[in-house]
């Protein structure tokens, strides 16, 4: 086995070095407080593995995302399924036909919510935002099934996930139904999943509506190409929530908290909010582009480049096709639309952006698709919820079944200050 050799003053260990399927290699520390008194210091964890996970491989550099080892180009087909997506990542293999008629009818059984649950939105003003009561939701079906909080016995896990697959679009419709003083639409058992939420989102009991292909499409597709990332901020949370054996809905509920974040869940919230900047100030696309590139101005251009993807964002390039079938079978004149299809053109053009690898990204076509189809821009983290909470079950999953499991509980450098006395508080100053 290959070794690191750590020197610390005179002190020298041997480190033992873990390498990935992949060939990624990592230096195991696990043992360097007890032999040397040292922690490591790494704010943000950008260089710390926190577990071992079989669920998903990204490699940024070359712009590569698999789930269980598919490439994620090949979910982009004909009839694009989120489905059986979430069985995959989930229970870690492709479903059979009979495996994804059986879920998908779990699915269906498990679509309503019990009728006293309805009467939490009545508590929540109208503009409560949709994510606080995603969360709140979340942890309050864990009241109407406590029957599923241990998942002890054989199959319980598995009724549980799709109790939270199926339930978690029917509380975001009607949360947002709920925000419109709209009444609340119930499932349809004969929809496919995304077509069965954009009904209960938009339809009137007077005037159903039913997505076209193109739209049922690019919904599924933006909910299957977030369905899990590694171990970002919000999986990473339901990871160390989890590991206090604390149970599977308050652990994705603790994940949609997460997500909430501006610098999370809001990226491509902010793609839209840009575009009405530009709209409002009167400024060319042109324009823009020169003021992004300009280092002295406080213009940012929004969803172009990844933290991670140093290169083009795969699932960019799958939902920029979805993009453009989309706005051209609605046919909508919006000026933020044409905006935000300038912009792309000029950026891909531009050698600035080309060198620097500032590719449109995933955040930059969801945000653009999900405005076209009518869903507010205060329900985007929502759909994010939607389409990552199959990898919270799975990441919550794969961490409660790991041999040895421990309780999360990073160290700290503290700097405060050293000891000193208490003092009376008539003696203070």
């Amino acid at each position: 086995m290959e070794k690191a050799t750590l020197t610390i003053g005179e002190q020298v260990i041997e480190l033992p070095v873990i390498i990935g399927t992949e060939g990624e290699k990592d230096i195991d520390i696990q043992q360097l407080r007890a032999k040397t008194g040292f922690i490591t210091y790494d704010p943000g964890y950008g260089n710390t593995g926190s577990c071992s996970s079989a669920i998903t491989f990204i490699d940024g550099e070359v712009g590569i995302l698999r789930y269980r080892g598919i490439p994620i180009e090949q979910f982009d087909r004909p009839n694009p399924d989120f489905i059986e997506v979430v069985f995959l990542v989930i229970f870690g293999h492709l479903p059979t036909r009979n495996e994804l008629s059986e879920f998908k009818n779990m699915l269906r059984e498990n679509e309503h919510l019990h009728e006293s649950m309805k009467h939490h939105f009545e508590g929540f003003p109208p503009y409560a935002p949709p994510m606080a009561s995603l969360s709140a939701m979340i942890n309050a079906m864990s009241c109407f099934h406590p029957e599923l909080l241990k998942l002890d016995e054989e199959g319980s896990f598995e009724e549980a996930s799709a109790r939270l697959i199926s339930k978690i679009r029917t509380i975001a419709a009607y949360s947002y139904r709920h925000s419109k003083g709209l009444p609340l639409m119930y499932p349809q058992p004969d929809y496919e999943y995304c077509a069965n939420f954009l009904h209960m989102m938009f339809s009137l009991p007077n005037k159903p509506y039913k997505a076209s292909k193109e739209i049922e499409d690019a919904m599924n597709l933006i909910f299957l190409l977030h369905a899990d990332h590694e171990q970002n901020c919000s999986t990473s949370t339901v990871r160390m929530v989890g590991s206090s054996q604390a149970n599977l809905f308050a652990s994705c509920a603790s994940g949609v908290c997460a997500l909430w974040g501006p610098l999370h869940g809001g990226a491509n919230l902010a793609v839209i909010e840009m575009l009405e900047e530009i709209h409002k100030g009167g400024l060319s696309p042109e324009k823009c582009i020169e003021m992004a590139k300009d280092k002295d101005s406080k213009f940012r251009l929004m969803g172009f480049g990844h933290r991670v993807y140093k290169n083009y964002d795969p699932r960019a390039r799958i939902l920029k096709k979805a993009c453009d079938k989309v706005l051209d079978k609605l046919g909508i004149k919006d000026p933020l639309l044409d905006i935000a299809r300038k912009l792309e053109e000029l950026a891909l053009k531009d050698s600035y952006f080309v060198e620097r690898k500032l590719y449109p990204n995933v955040d930059f076509y969801s945000g653009i698709i999900m405005r076209a189809i009518g869903i507010p821009t205060e329900m985007f983290p929502v759909m994010f919820s939607i389409g990552r909470l199959p990898g919270w079950i799975a990441q919550w999953k794969e961490q409660n079944e790991m041999p040895g499991a421990k309780i999360s509980r990073p160290r700290q450098i503290y700097i405060g200050e050293t000891i000193h006395n208490y003092i009376p508080i008539e003696d203070r100053k």
